[in-house]
């Protein structure tokens, strides 16, 4: 990691949309003299950067936020800490999390933010994963939208991802099988090795359909959705009456310049009555004391692991925001930016 210069505010700017995962072509590291808050405002200084699938939505089009406008600098999930603060709730010192930027300053009135918890006996890093909004989509998304029962079987996708790799997890503490699908046998090794995963299978290696149905004896309850396409399909043909989906993402469709196939048996959500339904973490901030409430004990008690795959240096954002879609990551994908307090 480079030192970090605390009189300069590195910053990536987005100079056009990408196509095909073209990052490196549109955004641009460029440097300025740090910022100073005016009034109301505070400064955070940027500890870790969170980078997650949907930083690609937001640099191509608008969904459920605006996309990014070309010429400024891209958005991004940040932890950091207060240096200097004209805000009447927020002190200097403060840890806080929210919507920031790729840079190594964010100034900001405090909307979009919060103070982080600070739970004794957990590292700081926590936050980024299993008490972040990575933990809170994984909780949210299976215990609200899913609404799992004991027994019930729970199949995930992309889940050696940061919010794939909790939502089995979770499932096991809630007394449901937990069944995994990733794209290598190191990672399946790691979901049912150390995570607890009652199975996982490589959707690259021959047969995987038949080694997933074979994981699932008795059909599919749940099906936490992270990915689409064709691994959609399949597991959309093992779903039981009344199974439901918490659609979270499908990040195999991100970087596509022509439109995808599949899934093409929807219709299979009439037959067997079940639900689909899309949710974004950012519904649920209101509700993070619930989150905290429950994963917290979870997590200071070694009930739920956790693995934040953490590069050095903003200048290798590009560098690491491109192992989420060669599947080069296992668990949460951050970036430290500079030296926590």
């Amino acid at each position: 990691m480079a030192a970090f210069d605390p009189a300069v505010n590195r910053h990536w700017l987005l100079e056009a949309r990408p196509k095909g995962g073209n990052f490196a072509e549109v955004l641009n590291l460029r440097e300025e003299k740090a910022p100073e808050p005016g009034p109301g405002e505070y400064r955070l200084r940027t500890i870790y950067l969170s980078l997650d699938p949907t930083n690609a939505v937001w640099m191509q089009y608008d969904s459920y936020l605006p996309a990014v406008p070309l010429g400024t600098t891209m958005r991004g999930l940040v932890l950091g800490v207060v240096d200097i603060s004209n805000h009447d709730r927020i002190r200097v010192g403060d840890i806080v999390m929210g919507m920031g930027r790729w840079a190594d300053y964010v100034i900001t009135n405090g909307e979009g933010m919060g103070k982080v918890p600070g739970i004794p006996g957990l590292p700081l890093l926590a936050y980024m994963g299993p008490l972040g909004m990575t933990g809170a989509t994984a909780y949210f998304g299976l215990l609200d939208i899913g609404k799992p029962k004991e027994g019930e079987t729970v199949v995930v996708s992309a889940a050696a991802g940061a919010v794939g790799s909790l939502v089995g997890q979770i499932a096991r503490l809630k007394g449901c099988r937990a069944v995994g699908i990733a794209g290598s046998d190191e990672k399946c090794n790691w979901l049912t090795g150390e995570l607890g995963f009652d199975a996982a299978v490589n959707y690259k290696a021959q047969g995987w359909r038949k080694q997933l149905r074979a994981a699932v004896p008795q059909g599919v309850d749940i099906y936490f959705e992270n990915v689409g396409g064709e691994i959609t399909e399949t597991v959309l043909e093992l779903l039981n009456i009344k199974g439901r989906i918490p659609f979270c993402g499908a990040i195999s469709q991100y970087n596509a310049t022509e439109p995808q196939p599949g899934p093409r048996n929807l219709s299979i959500l009439v037959s067997r009555r079940a639900r689909m339904e899309g949710f974004l973490v950012l519904d649920y901030t209101p509700r993070m004391a619930e989150m905290y409430a429950e994963m917290g004990p979870w997590v200071a008690a070694g009930k739920i692991k956790w693995k934040v795959d953490l590069d050095q240096g903003l200048e290798n954002t590009l560098t690491s925001f491109a192992k989420l879609f060669s599947g080069g990551n296992t668990g949460k994908l951050a970036v430290q930016v500079s030296p926590a307090p």
